[in-house]
């Protein structure tokens, strides 16, 4: 079932519930109100009756019966009835009366000098007359048919009503849900003609502040990310299948070569060289693949265990000083926490010098073996490395795209890199729970900070 048809259902629904609660309490009402009525022209008519059957004078009588025929319409199977009451105050029943009476609406009438009494569609009104020919109590009974004839008219209103209110509440909820649903329409059209070959299409907001504006912002925000994500997906088709086909063009180029004609054996020995030196930089390039695709699990396979970071930065430093002996590495010590304990966390130990590695390595690439400056610091939840260089910096421009694998900056082309291992860092550091950020400016340098949890028990939680 469709929205729109629900909402009128439900609207029509609510409607009805409404106007049928309304009518049950104006039909209650109105009914009572009409038995009240029919009781009280029993009553007047049962004043009369007495009036003219026990006046002392005979012109009064006369009065009294004049007024009840030309006054009073006779009701149907209108009867009267008088009933003497001895001294002790009990009925003295008449044999030709058959009433359906009972004794408490005797006691009622003479106690209270007034009853009614209703058996089926018969009301019955009594009323204690006291007078020179003594007490008696006076009955006038008839039956309700106006009453009832109103009360079935007032049912077949309400129902042709309520009826008739469910019928406009549904046109009417039809009319409005279609309205109200229309953008969400028109969004639905628009989110199915956008394809992955026109993601630059979005949807529009209007008032974002409402329901659906924001529905439409929700699906712009998704849009800029599947964008974002296709366009990273062929930046790295395109940069993977340059990097994979330039060694392997190399190789081949080199093979052919060295077939083309006989050569000597320094020739050969030169040719193999290349292409081992190619087949290094393809494996280099495979085995970086392998990692950035490792680091995309959950970490669960991993051996976790505890790690000093001011002992895994020094290792780090070591391995670079052993590849590039040039290289000027300078650690801040001014960020130190005083509870050396704090500098614990937990992770894998090739991971995270893997990455920390990649980090200090293009840090001192980049900047041309410039001085490169490597702080440590704590709070009680995390340890920050804030790593600073002197060197090119990143255009403002492609900051955005520096995650994405095999990705390089249009300033680095002189630089040999593969572009892979800034996004393999970031993958590692997120394994940890970790946050990894980077600012730069070009021409000036780069500053890359890492955001690791320290050990659970050096939390303030399992402390308390």
């Amino acid at each position: 079932m469709k929205i729109q048809t629900k909402i009128a259902l439900l609207f029509s629904l609510l409607t009805a519930s409404f106007i049928a609660l309304l009518s049950l309490l104006a039909y209650y009402f109105a009914s009572q109100h009409a038995f009240q009525d029919f009781y009280r022209r029993l009553d007047i008519r049962a004043i009369i009756a007495a009036k003219a059957a026990f006046e002392e004078g005979e012109s009064d009588t006369r009065t009294y019966e004049e007024i009840r025929q030309r006054h009073l319409e006779k009701l149907p199977t209108e009867e009267e009835y008088f009933l003497r009451v001895d001294d002790e105050g009990m009925v003295i029943p008449n044999p030709s009366y058959s009433l359906p009476l009972s004794d408490n609406f005797y006691r009622e009438v003479i106690s209270e000098r007034y009853g009614t009494y209703r058996h089926g569609n018969r009301f019955y009104t009594g009323i204690l007359y006291t007078g020179h020919a003594g007490r008696y109590v006076v009955i006038v009974s008839a039956t309700n048919e106006y009453s009832d004839a109103y009360t079935h008219n007032l049912r077949n209103i309400f129902f042709v009503g309520t009826s008739l209110s469910v019928l406009v509440a549904f046109t009417v909820g039809m009319l409005f849900s279609k309205q109200v649903l229309a953008p969400i329409r028109r969004i639905t059209t628009k989110v199915q003609n956008i394809s992955s070959t026109n993601l630059h299409l979005r949807l529009d907001t209007h008032d974002g502040t409402d329901e659906i504006g924001q529905l439409a912002s929700t699906f712009n925000n998704m849009l800029d990310r599947l964008e974002t994500s296709f366009e990273s997906q062929k930046n790295f088709i395109s940069n993977a299948s340059h990097e994979l086909g330039t060694p392997l063009t190399a190789i081949i180029g080199e093979a052919e070569y060295a077939l083309r004609k006989s050569r000597d054996e320094e020739a050969y020995r030169q040719s193999i060289k290349v292409m081992l030196d190619e087949a290094n930089r393809l494996k280099h390039i495979t085995v970086s693949l392998l990692s950035l695709a490792q680091t995309g699990f959950d970490g669960k396979k991993l051996n976790w265990e505890r790690i000093r970071i001011d002992e895994l930065l020094f290792a780090v430093f070591n391995t670079i000083h052993n590849i590039h002996a040039e290289s000027q590495i300078h650690i801040d010590h001014k960020l130190f926490p005083e509870d050396e304990s704090l500098l614990t966390i937990e992770g894998n130990q090739q991971l995270l010098h893997m990455a920390f590695g990649n980090i200090i390595l293009n840090a001192c690439k980049y900047s041309d073996n410039r001085p490169v400056s490597v702080a440590v610091g704590a709070s009680d939840r995390e340890v920050i490395v804030s790593v600073a260089d002197q060197g090119i910096g990143i255009p403002e421009n492609e900051l955005k795209y520096i995650y994405d694998p095999f990705f390089r900056a249009s300033n680095t082309r002189s630089y040999k890199g593969y572009g892979i291992g800034l996004p393999l860092s970031r993958n590692i550091i997120r394994l940890h729970d970790g946050q990894l950020t980077v600012s730069a400016q070009e021409g000036k340098g780069t500053q890359v900070q890492i955001r690791l949890p320290i050990a659970k028990e050096h939390t303030p939680q399992s402390i308390l």
